[in-house]
């Protein structure tokens, strides 16, 4: 049981979902042979040592050595914990998780109650909009219709002292609940508080559309500070999440495309146009984790920002954290609006079918970058392309292995007529070669073949022979056999999940990876003669036992070393297996 998830629910989901699916839809993966391949998402590299294989239902990456089921791919594609990556794909195949005891009853540590505050907090919120004829006239100057209010659960904070504490924080639990999530603030005296005051409220929602955090926006421009957003709490870090890129999930199937924009109303305006395809920071510079969420959500992301001074600097910090992510296939723009306007009055000006042109007029990332470091750059002297080198080099370098960093030196060449002068980047792991069969003991051959073939186990009968052999590994192999006997037709992945707690879930995710050679009924005469050969050892281990202590043996053992004395210390393979 992990998580109080049952693991007869883990084989279910494991059988209903498809490997190649989960990952095709995050990563771009080609047809080779009887498995699929890729470009790693997990480290850098140019030719393609990521594979994935159906029949396994199981992915490995011969470069770093990532490898797992599907369930692993979404803990480290998507940094999930292991019951939010049960949940993803379970929503995806249309499977609700039961939890055994119930959901509420579930360990403290999955924040269970602060996720169920933050929600009633959201509710809350959302109930007093109607209330504030203030907050109302505001929703109708900045044109918010009322689906758009309800699809982004805006709400609003009422003045006063103590509003969310009256209404949620009736019980120590509740306010120290309220105290975890951020929703109150404490005084010089030690009094508490209410963080959010005369204020339009905007929740943040997680990639499963939980309540994480709030934004909160003034509505006059005498109040200060403009947004004042959650502060960092055990479910809100601002360098790793984005306002609205579940209403973005929500609304496209297929992503192509994601605009960044600063402010939150900016971002409302362009989905209430019919462009939902917009996030913003929280209040925060890009990150390189906001760059690498953004590129997992869409191959294009265009940054857009003022332009004005503070805009340009906003870009460039965006520009250095997308670098080192835009490996091949991904694609950055920059979007400068003219003075004086945001998205959200260029839309109103302009509609939808304008700001998308200006999206498509947006400046690729290689054009920002050199027209940027060449700005104060006199290129008509050598002096100046020298000064043009130094800069982009060290940036250049940042750039993942690939055909996108080759052009961007060959541009710079061209520009400044000195070479890149690139390193290989340490961190960028060579093409590895797929290895051939590993010589290895016994019991790992057998335990490899079957995870290669679960349906192997259907061969053995009871009781294993092999099983009062003294070698490690016997116990595991006996356990694995019992497992696939009792589920016909369990994938090879879902038998490795069933010790996804114990300390043998590492070696067997590293058989599993292992490349079995041979087709299907070799690998039955293969794992066939392992069994004997196991089996011949386990008898011969036995008859030197009691050979050992001849003087001091039962009629019994006497019988059974007697059965035992022709076994032979060589063994032959017997032409049927």
């Amino acid at each position: 049981m992990r998580g109080r998830i049952p693991d007869s629910f883990i084989d279910e989901l494991l059988a209903r979902v498809d490997i190649v699916d989960v990952i095709e839809r995050r990563v771009p993966m080609k047809k080779a042979g009887r498995e699929w391949t890729a470009c790693c998402p997990f480290h850098n590299e140019r030719t393609p040592s990521f594979y994935v294989s159906p029949a396994k239902q199981f992915f490995h990456c011969f470069g770093c050595g990532a490898h797992g089921s599907a369930i692993k791919f979404l803990m480290d594609y998507e940094r999930l914990e292991f019951p939010d990556a049960v949940e993803e794909l379970a929503q995806s195949v249309g499977l609700k998780v039961p939890y055994e005891g119930g959901r509420d009853e579930r360990p403290r540590e999955d924040k269970t109650d602060l996720y169920a505050l933050l929600d009633a907090s959201a509710g809350w919120y959302a109930g007093e909009l109607p209330k504030s004829a203030e907050a109302q006239a505001y929703c109708r100057k900045r044109g918010l219709d009322a689906d758009t209010i309800a699809r982004f659960r805006l709400g609003w904070a009422p003045a006063g002292y103590d509003g969310v504490i009256k209404a949620l924080g009736s019980s120590e639990r509740r306010m120290q609940l309220l105290n975890e999530a951020g929703m109150v603030a404490t005084g010089e005296r030690g009094h508490k508080y209410d963080r959010f005051r005369e204020r339009l409220m905007f929740p943040i929602l997680d990639r499963r559309g939980r309540v994480i955090a709030f934004g909160g926006r003034v509505l006059s421009a005498e109040q200060s500070p403009k947004y004042l957003n959650s502060p960092e709490t055990p479910l809100f870090h601002k360098g790793r999440e984005l306002f609205a890129l579940w209403q973005v999930k929500q609304a496209n199937a297929s992503l192509q495309r994601i605009v960044v924009v600063e402010g939150y109303m900016d971002v409302i305006a362009l989905h209430q146009a019919g462009l939902p395809i917009a996030v913003a920071t929280l209040g925060t510079a890009t990150t390189p984790d906001h760059t690498e969420i953004l590129f997992r959500a869409a191959p294009d992301v265009v940054f857009c920002f003022d332009g004005d001074r503070a805009g340009r600097s906003a870009a460039w910090k965006a520009l250095e954290s997308a670098l080192p992510r835009l490996r091949d296939g991904r694609q950055a723009y920059f979007l400068f609006l003219p003075d004086g306007e945001d998205p959200d009055s260029l839309v109103r000006k302009e509609g939808k079918t304008g700001f998308e042109q200006r999206l498509k007029q947006a400046t690729p990332l290689s054009d920002y970058f050199f027209g940027e470091l060449a700005q104060d750059v006199d290129m008509a002297s050598l002096d100046g392309r020298a000064r043009l080198a130094e800069r982009a080099r060290p940036l250049i370098a940042k750039l993942p292995d690939g055909a996108f960093r080759d052009l961007m030196a060959d541009e710079l060449e061209k520009r400044s007529g000195a070479r890149a002068l690139l390193q290989p980047d340490p961190s960028a792991h060579r093409a590895v070669q797929r290895p051939v069969a590993v010589q290895r003991s016994l019991v790992r051959s057998a335990v490899a073949l079957l995870l290669a073939q679960p349906g192997l186990a259907d061969l053995v009968e009871k009781p294993y022979r092999f099983l009062h052999l003294d070698k490690p590994g016997v116990g595991l192999l006996a356990e694995l056999l019992d497992i696939a006997r009792s589920r016909p037709g369990i994938h090879p992945a879902t038998l490795v999940e069933q010790f996804a707690e114990r300390e043998e879930y590492a070696s067997l995710q590293k058989l599993m990876a292992a490349m079995v050679v041979g087709e299907a009924e070799q690998q039955r005469r293969e794992f066939l003669d392992a069994l004997a050969r196991l089996e011949h050892q386990a008898n011969l281990q036995r008859k030197h036992e009691l050979e050992g202590r001849l003087g001091r043996l039962s009629a019994e053992e006497k019988d059974e070393l007697r059965r035992l004395l022709p076994i032979r210390e060589q063994f032959s393979v017997d032409p049927q297996h």
